[in-house]
């Protein structure tokens, strides 16, 4: 038994936050191959993920907007969304907030441009290539984006 009170924990409940972003899984098929661009960049330890171009919506636009927008700027791929592959929601905490973030993703057909990450505004992409779609899983860092990542690949198969 403890000669002392139990201490009372006190705990700071987070303000909660929505926030939306779009991106897309831009395909371009050539040798009769299916090719997906990807970005690179260092997460807040570090480390080096490839992921699917995404970013936030800007006032006024829709999120097929945002998608081909935010795929322009982190890939250099200018698209044209085709249909809709699906979205991923999960939350995060920053130390002022709990962060409910949903990405929409797009199935994106490629029509011009050079890969490159030079149009980046926010510098998060630190690098930008074409990876064969069917090993692409290979590549992407998280299991949500390769699950978006195989959607387009049974939209394009007929398969979905």
């Amino acid at each position: 038994m403890s000669l002392y009170p139990p201490r009372r924990r006190t705990t700071r409940r987070l303000t909660a936050v929505e926030e939306r972003s779009a991106g897309g899984v831009v395909i371009d098929v050539r040798g009769g191959a299916a090719y997906i661009a990807l970005i690179a960049r260092l997460n807040r330890a570090g480390r080096l993920e490839w992921c699917l171009p995404k970013g936030h919506v800007e006032p006024g636009e829709t999120l097929v907007e945002t998608a081909v927008r935010e795929v322009a700027e982190e890939t250099g791929i200018i698209g044209r969304a085709l249909i809709t592959l699906g979205t991923i929601d999960y939350w995060f905490s920053t130390p002022s907030h709990r962060i409910h973030k949903m990405v929409h993703h797009y199935l994106l057909e490629a029509l011009g441009g050079e890969i490159g990450v030079e149009g980046d505004p926010d510098h998060e992409a630190i690098d930008a290539r074409w990876f064969r779609l069917e090993k692409v899983h290979e590549q992407l860092t998280f299991p949500n984006e390769r699950r978006i990542a195989q959607m387009a690949w049974m939209r394009l198969a007929g398969t979905a």
